[in-house]
């Protein structure tokens, strides 16, 4: 398993584990999935570009 995969895949845990649905983050609103979402689509471009 790369380090890449590793790495989109933690991303997309944080994001899930983020979500407001959840009782503990019902209060803290879009910004940490916004925030988490957009860390993602960072790396997945750079993996799309051959970066990392």
């Amino acid at each position: 398993m790369s380090i890449s995969l590793l790495l989109i895949i933690i991303l997309v845990l944080l994001l899930i584990g983020a979500l407001p649905t959840w009782g503990y983050s019902r209060s803290w609103g879009y910004r940490p999935t916004g925030g988490l979402g957009l860390v993602l689509l960072i790396v997945i471009v750079l993996l799309l570009l051959h970066v990392i």
